[in-house]
């Protein structure tokens, strides 16, 4: 039986008297190519939390790689990438050494120096960069100084140099256009990609513009902390989506 690369058992997460996740369980396996989908508030972005290991569930078990997060090493941890929905990139860095901080988690203090020195090589940094169609007029601009766009597509690179085994992501395309929305879904499902990097085919993205959904191979229901379907594409129904959503004129 092929091996989960993350599992979820029993996951229940308390943040002050309320709960913002309620008894998961959940596998994520190689080759799962996930919408995670849900109204604002249902817990999408903490579940991608407890997902990468930045927040510890108030109860429950999870394992990375068959492993609980505590035992895994730096390496371990950087197969493990994450698209947050605040970008948190380093506004008084330059672009590409923002891009460069991917791969911190798989080098040395010394490189961690270099890096912020501007003395390291960029020549990854520039090509993950150019497959995300960033100008290289912006390359040593500093973060501050740039677009809602193109930091998203910064953050965007910064996590594809890290050649993860998993990518999760939290609403990346906001601030996109629908062009550059449809090239960052084929870069992420691997349809658009020039070898210049390995791209995961594991992946894990919360969607707020339900019609990307059709591009992933299994859709997750998150509704009041609990999953409330978990389907392959073939077996979402449209009636299913206008119940989970209770659509009205706001929606």
């Amino acid at each position: 039986m092929t091996e989960a690369l993350i599992e979820l058992k029993n996951i229940s997460f308390k943040y002050k008297n309320s709960y913002i996740i309620k008894n998961i369980n959940l596998k994520i396996f190689e080759g799962n190519q996930i919408a995670l989908i849900g109204k604002s508030g249902s817990g999408k972005s903490t579940l991608i939390s407890l997902l990468n290991g930045t927040l510890i569930p108030t109860s429950g078990n999870i394992k990375f790689f068959n492993l609980p997060f505590h035992k895994l090493d730096n390496s371990q941890k950087s197969k493990i990438s994450t698209i947050w929905q605040d970008l948190r990139l380093i506004e008084d860095l330059s672009a590409e050494q923002n891009v460069n901080c991917g791969l911190l988690g798989k080098k040395n203090f010394l490189f961690a120096l270099k890096n912020l020195l501007s003395i390291s090589s960029y020549r990854k940094a520039h090509e993950v960069m150019k497959i995300c169609k960033i100008s290289p007029s912006i390359f040593i601009k500093k973060i501050i100084n740039l677009s809602g766009g193109q930091k998203q597509r910064i953050a965007i690179a910064r996590s594809l140099i890290q050649e993860p085994k998993i990518l999760l992501a939290d609403e990346p395309f906001n601030n996109l256009d629908p062009e550059l929305t449809n090239l960052v879904i084929k870069l992420f499902l691997n349809e658009e990609n020039q070898n210049y990097i390995r791209i995961s085919n594991t992946i894990l993205i919360a969607l707020h513009k339900i019609d990307l959904i059709e591009n992933f191979n299994r859709i997750i229901g998150l509704k009041n902390g609990t999953i409330s379907f978990d389907l392959s594409k073939g077996e979402l129904k449209d009636n299913l989506l206008d119940d989970f959503y209770e659509f009205s004129e706001e929606n």
